[in-house]
């Protein structure tokens, strides 16, 4: 009789399928199957752990932690020449953008507007000294005729854009700024032609060369051209700061800044007051133009540049002429030792975001800057 398997446990002293098939195979239409045979490539015996002579390995997470926060400072005091030369350089573009921020600060404290224009009003200014020369003109007498050229356009802004918007929104005023940007980029481009210039540096009897020095352990060097630009912008930012400090028409401007009304209720003239900063954030922009074009070039793209001053803004607070000189301070020497020290960790390129990060934190935690003056509105 024929037995069917049904799920069934074996019979009593019969012998399972598993159990022949340990002793050597399972019977199956006469033939017999042989046992697996090992396979020709064994599998791989696992690396001897630590206790077992392996060398040591940190955690990749412990790794780059180590270079974030730790090998950078070991790179400083290993080299501190390099760290010299540096901060050197960052204190140069801090004192420049400060020079700038200044001009932002002077026409906001006026008109409560951020001035847009102003990166371009840095290249228009070199782009009319460099071009009265090409054209013929002496470099000191093409020097006085851009302050007139500026003095012109601050007038002109005053009666053409500011006056017929007095009263209006400050966002108003905001977009106005945007159209005096794109009509000195066309009159620019118009007049004086879309390649770059080379700065009459040598014709202003600016420096040229470096100086070199060992300090340290080491060389740094410095370019004549960083040292004067440095002295230039921190006599130009010391000499506005008294001046608006200090003088009549100082106090008129911190009197329009609080109040348009109640300067107007007391005799000032906001007409004046608005040519006065105009041509001042006209003459910073000249001053900026020159010492940026002198160290690269003179072209459209320095009003990128010029726009580094929203974050020196934000950290130093819009209406505080202290606060620009600090913010400007901060974001240059920042920029200089984030990418010559982390830059190789985060990819280089970073000095032209690393400002607008600095930024964003301060508007995180201190939202008014370090100088500015805390708003708080009743309800």
């Amino acid at each position: 009789m024929r037995r069917v398997s049904l799920g069934l446990p074996p019979p009593l002293g019969g012998r399972s399928a598993r159990e022949a098939s340990r002793e050597g195979g399972i019977k199956h239409c006469g033939a017999k199957h042989p046992p697996p045979q090992p396979s020709p490539n064994p599998p791989p015996q696992p690396s001897p752990t630590r206790g077992e002579g392996a060398a040591p390995r940190e955690p990749p997470r412990m790794d780059l932690l180590y270079k974030i926060f730790l090998d950078p400072f070991v790179q400083m005091g290993a080299a501190p020449d390099l760290l010299v030369q540096t901060l050197w350089e960052g204190l140069v573009g801090g004192v420049l953008y400060a020079l700038i921020a200044l001009g932002f600060v002077l026409i906001f404290k006026a008109s409560g507007v951020f001035n847009f224009a102003q990166g371009i009003m840095v290249v228009f200014a070199a782009l009319t000294l460099v071009g009265l020369n090409e054209r013929g003109v002496p470099a000191f007498l093409a020097l006085a005729l851009t302050v007139v050229v500026m003095l012109v356009l601050a007038v002109a802004v005053e009666r053409l854009v500011l006056r017929p918007l007095v009263n209006q929104s400050d966002i108003i005023l905001f977009m106005a700024t945007f159209g005096i940007t794109y009509f000195l980029i066309g009159f620019g481009e118009l007049v004086f032609g879309g390649n770059p210039k080379i700065m009459i540096a040598r014709e202003l009897y600016l420096p040229t060369g470096a100086v070199e020095f060992k300090t340290l352990g080491g060389f740094v060097s410095l370019q004549k051209i960083d040292i004067a630009a440095a002295i230039i912008a921190s006599l130009m930012v010391a000499i506005l700061a008294v001046f608006f400090q200090k003088t009549r028409i100082g106090r008129a401007l911190r009197a329009v800044a609080d109040s348009h009304k109640a300067a107007l209720s007391v005799g000032i003239s906001l007409e004046q007051i608005w040519v006065i900063v105009w041509f001042t954030a006209g003459i910073v922009a000249l001053a900026t133009g020159i010492m940026w074009g002198a160290r690269s070039e003179v072209s459209f793209a320095l009003q990128i540049i010029a726009l580094k001053a929203l974050p020196v803004l934000i950290l130093g607070g819009f209406t505080s002429i202290p606060g620009a000189i600090v913010g400007g301070l901060i974001i240059g020497i920042g920029e200089k030792l984030g990418e010559f020290y982390w830059g190789p960790l985060l990819g280089s390129g970073i000095e032209s975001w690393l400002a607008y990060v600095i930024a964003l934190g301060f508007l995180v935690f201190r939202p008014q800057g370090l100088f500015g003056e805390k708003l708080i509105e009743r309800i």
